[in-house]
């Protein structure tokens, strides 16, 4: 039986933090996919791209609308990269950290970045902004060291070059 958002769930600030139409779509999601075997990641994904991430309060919604125990729903979440359980911003940047990015400067990427953004890795810019993740591949190791800012691969990052990508971005706003 579908469950909406309980009295307990408002108190703790969903409504405080996402607009009731997004909400709305949780549930939608939910429920359009609940009697299928297997949804649970799908309903996850789609859940963070219309959210942009999982609060603890919206995995026990699904766990409980699946019948099923939060600890099943957070241990999907924590073992993929690709769920967030943390505000995240409009773009991820996925520094590389693997054998030849690291061994071709990635570090140092790393370490320009968290300075230009004034974050530390796994965090947020204030103006939400962007997101820095350490990641171990890429895939992109003949163009080390590289980074991800959403879809689009920077591969042969100088960290000097750093600084201009970012702004690029920040133009799109």
């Amino acid at each position: 039986m579908h469950q909406p958002i309980t009295e307990l769930d408002k108190v703790t600030s969903l409504e405080a933090e996402f607009p009731a139409e997004a909400l709305a779509k949780v549930d939608e999601i939910i429920e359009k996919n609940r009697m299928i075997p297997g949804s649970l990641i799908t309903i996850l994904h789609r859940v963070q791209g219309v959210l942009g991430h999982l609060p603890f309060l919206i995995l026990k919604k699904i766990a409980r609308e699946l019948n099923m125990p939060e600890s099943d729903v957070v241990g999907v979440v924590t073992f993929y990269s690709f769920f967030s359980i943390k505000p995240r911003g409009k773009y991820v940047i996925k520094a590389c950290l693997g054998t030849a990015c690291y061994v071709k400067g990635g570090s140092k990427i790393v370490t320009k970045l968290q300075s230009t953004l004034n974050v530390k890795s796994g965090d947020m810019t204030k103006d939400r902004l962007f997101t820095l993740e350490e990641v171990r591949c890429l895939g992109a190791c003949g163009k080390a060291p590289a980074m991800m800012i959403g879809e689009f691969t920077h591969g042969l990052v100088d960290p000097k070059e750093v600084p201009a990508i970012l702004d690029s971005y920040r133009q799109k706003k």
